[in-house]
């Protein structure tokens, strides 16, 4: 967005005709000065919504629907009920709210088609580019002592989340903070969809995953992070295009990183089958995370103030230090017992996915996302994603032999029954609806698949046929290969989404010339980032719940390029010698 336009939009939203209470008018009668009931919810609202920042843009911006006295007394009454009630009925505390949220049209974006490149960019150009990107990761953790991913709020909201999943998360999650500031993120909604500060929230962009632009960024680690970065600089290290000192710095940096997920962020958990199992943190209590001193008051205040281990973290945590060539301990535990106790079992046992925002889809197999701590903390409630349980394939398959996967029937069948829930996302395309994915985008997922892919392939034959016996991989591979020639590179990318594309392409066999749209779209948009570095920050993964918050950082994207361009220089070596 240029300053004309910020400031048209600002302007706007200053001026604008007030037709209807505010957010401001429903809200300061009963949130803004009270005691007694639940003090969190008024906190909540002066932090997040009605604070100085916020205010003027919004509290000219009314909504018509709410001039009717007796539909404005309900919603109030509602929010006096999440005020006062003891245990809230949140089912009819958020109906008003609900009932509100069916024209705040928000979509997930439509990139147009664009015209098919010629030649794709020289070697030298995708060099060049990868060098680039491997001295920012690397200068960066130099000078943070590690690599830094950052949180935004799109205040927007998720285009997946109308009224009936906001309803869900009201009554699937367990945090009543958590539940407070779905509620009135939910609410704010309404009145920033109706108002000409939209167009400063939720500017248009180019491509699929969101530029994490907004001004609120915060900084912080987790394992997750350190085990994504783990991955980008050994495979800079494998393209032999790191110096000396570039390399030495990266198996410093590695070394220090897979440290940070099985040491500095390890956590013990109950198991379903009784003993204790160490799994991965999402986030090591302080001051482990980084956070500013600023945020991470702000967070309490938000009720983002605990955190509880998630399967992924975990996974992607031992498949990094796994192929780190690290040997601890940790790593011995066959992480597919645990899992199979957050397994969906259709019929068999409680329902696990308390929050199914993506309920288009069949959960039978899969594995859920958060683990509930000692304390038995799940203030998330609990969800499903997709791409999770690719991950946990492929931390699987990188630990066949050391788990005896192949000699435990208990161990086989669990793998093969998320095999079985892959398979029918597949089948039935879902996997390319956004809407089927809680934390990641389909182009994400398309890239994770290539991943697991290739730790697949790099499996022994015999023990390939005993995992898949049925070609559910091949099947797979087919249609994710279809939606991103077909889909995704045909139409207008930015560098983060070529980046997946090229994961997903490279480790899924395409036909090097099929790499061009992706190679061109990378090299030509090198630079963007300006001071920040070579890329701009984008969407990596986000929640859904509160609101949208994005999670991204302009060395995620040096990283995702990094590997994505290793990759296909890998493939384009290999076709020039064959």
């Amino acid at each position: 967005m240029g300053f004309s336009t910020i400031a048209g939009a600002a302007f706007r939203a200053l001026t604008a005709r007030k037709d209807g209470p505010s957010l401001y008018d429903v809200c300061d009668p009963v949130l803004l000065k009270y005691r007694g009931g639940d003090l969190h919810l008024g906190k909540f609202y002066r932090t997040a919504l009605g604070n100085p920042a916020l205010r003027p843009l919004l509290r000219r911006t009314g909504h018509p629907a709410l001039r009717d006295q007796k539909r404005l007394g309900a919603l109030q009454e509602a929010l006096r009920r999440a005020r006062d009630d003891a245990e809230p009925d949140w089912a009819a505390v958020g109906q008003p709210i609900a009932e509100l949220m069916a024209d705040i049209n928000v979509r997930h974006p439509a990139p147009g088609p664009v015209a098919a490149p010629g030649r794709p960019p020289g070697r030298r150009e995708i060099d060049r580019v990868i060098r680039r990107c491997g001295a920012h990761l690397l200068g960066s953790f130099a000078k943070n002592g590690f690599i830094p991913t950052y949180a935004a709020f799109n205040l927007i909201g998720d285009a997946d989340m109308g009224g009936r999943e906001m309803l869900m998360a009201l009554t699937g999650l367990n945090s009543r903070g958590y539940k407070n500031s779905t509620l009135l993120f939910s609410l704010a909604r309404i009145f920033i969809a109706h108002s000409p500060a939209r167009a400063l929230i939720n500017p248009p962009w180019r491509g699929i995953a969101e530029p994490m632009w907004q001004p609120m960024q915060i900084r912080h680690r987790s394992a997750y992070y350190d085990a994504f970065f783990t991955e980008a600089l050994l495979s800079y290290v494998e393209t032999g295009l790191a110096s000396s000192d570039e390399a030495a710095a990266s198996r410093r940096a590695i070394s220090e990183m897979v440290d940070f997920c099985l040491k500095t962020s390890a956590e013990e958990v109950p198991a379903h089958d009784g003993p204790t199992v160490n799994v991965i943190t999402a986030l090591a209590p302080l001051p482990h995370p980084r956070f500013s001193k600023f945020f991470s008051q702000i967070k309490q205040d938000l009720g983002f103030g605990i955190y509880v281990p998630d399967c992924d973290t975990t996974a992607c945590s031992f498949s990094a230090a796994t192929q780190a060539g690290r040997t601890d301990p940790i790593l011995d535990q066959p992480l597919l017992d645990f899992y199979r106790g957050y397994q969906v079992r259709e019929g068999a046992n409680e329902p696990r996915v308390t929050v199914p925002l993506n309920d288009n889809i069949d959960y039978e197999g899969g594995v859920v996302t958060w683990i509930d701590n000692l304390a038995g903390d799940r203030p998330y409630g609990n969800d499903l994603d997709p791409t999770l349980n690719l991950d946990i394939l492929e931390v699987s398959f990188r630990n066949l032999k050391r788990w005896k996967v192949l000699e435990t029937p208990q161990r086989l069948e669990t793998v093969h029954r998320i095999l079985g829930f892959q398979r029918r996302l597949a089948e039935s395309g879902a996997f390319k609806n956004p809407r089927s994915h809680i934390y990641y985008l389909p182009e994400l997922y398309s890239a994770y698949f290539g991943r697991c892919h290739a730790a697949f392939m790099a499996l022994p034959e015999p023990a390939r046929q005993a995992i898949d016996p049925d070609g559910t991989f091949a099947l797979i591979r087919e249609k994710v290969l279809a939606y991103v020639e077909g889909e995704l590179i045909a139409r207008e990318m930015n560098p983060f989404d070529a980046a997946l594309a090229l994961m997903a392409l490279a480790h899924l066999g395409a036909d090097v010339s099929t790499f061009a749209p992706a190679l061109h779209c990378i090299v030509a948009s090198l630079g963007e980032g300006g001071r920040h570095g070579p890329y701009r920050a984008y969407e990596w993964n986000k929640m859904k719940t509160p609101t949208r918050i994005l999670v991204g950082g302009p060395e995620v994207t040096s990283a995702f390029v990094l590997m994505g361009l290793s990759l296909a220089r890998r493939a384009m070596t290999k076709g020039a010698s064959t």
